[in-house]
């Protein structure tokens, strides 16, 4: 169970921030700011990274939610399922109908020339 701080402030300082120029589209304005963030959550070990906006405050506020929504992904426990038994009279229908359908495939068969 991973535990994170409530306030931004607080997560990222618990975290290693880089920022790198971001690849794609933008011409000569992606080559000359670092804008992309790329954060690693120290205690953890998750890395998230973030370069879909031009300013370096807005992907750096990305990392977080999308930190916080991986976090609470992994924290996720599915309920366990339990399994049922089927009832006796359960298991002999469907036996029973096995039977039939097979029966009524048998007969939809041509007779064999042996007769």
């Amino acid at each position: 169970m991973i535990r994170l701080p409530e306030s931004d402030e607080d997560l990222l300082r618990e975290c290693e921030m880089e920022t790198f120029r971001s690849s794609g589209p933008g011409g000569q304005h992606v080559n000359k700011t670092e804008s992309a963030v790329r954060l690693k959550h120290l205690p953890s070990g998750l890395v998230v990274t973030s370069r879909e906006e031009r300013s370096q405050h807005r992907n750096k506020a990305l990392c977080l939610e999308k930190l916080r929504e991986l976090v609470e992904k992994l924290n996720h426990k599915p309920a366990r399922r339990i399994r049922t038994k089927v009832p006796r009279s359960a298991k002999n229908h469907m036996l029973e109908e096995k039977a039939r359908r097979s029966e009524i495939k048998r007969l939809r068969s041509k007779p064999s020339r042996d007769d």
